[in-house]
């Protein structure tokens, strides 16, 4: 069984490509999601309002959207910088950082779909939630 590949000067172990990956999908989903509330910031939050309306917390809408938009881009630049870091040196510092508020982000948009009382939502959530427990694992 091959451990480890020849790539440039370091040695690329499988459990390095494998932070690598998870890094790169969450990077790729926190980003585009993030990005997306912003360039499309007042669809997104005609939606969101119209989606929290009948819940706890619809008065709260217009100031989760800017806190979920920032946790979001945060996770995904902060993974970015992560798969950036771990090519380069094989840090994982970001990544981990990356993934802890990914983590974070799904947790809360989870809280507010349950809320909400979208449980077909917030159960797609759950394949999400297990990729960034994973991830945190890895950098364990």
């Amino acid at each position: 069984m091959i451990t480890q590949i020849s790539f440039l000067q370091d040695p690329w172990t499988v459990e390095l490509i494998i932070k690598i990956s998870l890094s790169l999908f969450l990077a790729i989903l926190f980003l585009q999601s993030g990005l997306d509330k912003i360039f499309n910031y007042k669809d997104n939050a005609d939606w969101l309002k119209g989606h929290f309306a009948e819940s706890p917390i619809s008065g709260l809408t217009p100031l989760m959207i800017p806190l979920i938009t920032l946790l979001e881009t945060a996770a995904g630049i902060l993974s970015a910088i992560g798969v950036i870091m771990l090519v380069i040196s094989q840090s994982g510092t970001f990544a981990f950082l990356g993934a802890l508020l990914s983590t974070i982000s799904i947790i809360s948009l989870f809280f507010g779909q349950r809320l909400a009382k979208d449980y077909e939502g917030a159960a797609t959530l759950t394949g999400y939630f297990l990729i960034c427990i994973v991830t945190l694992f890895m950098f364990i």
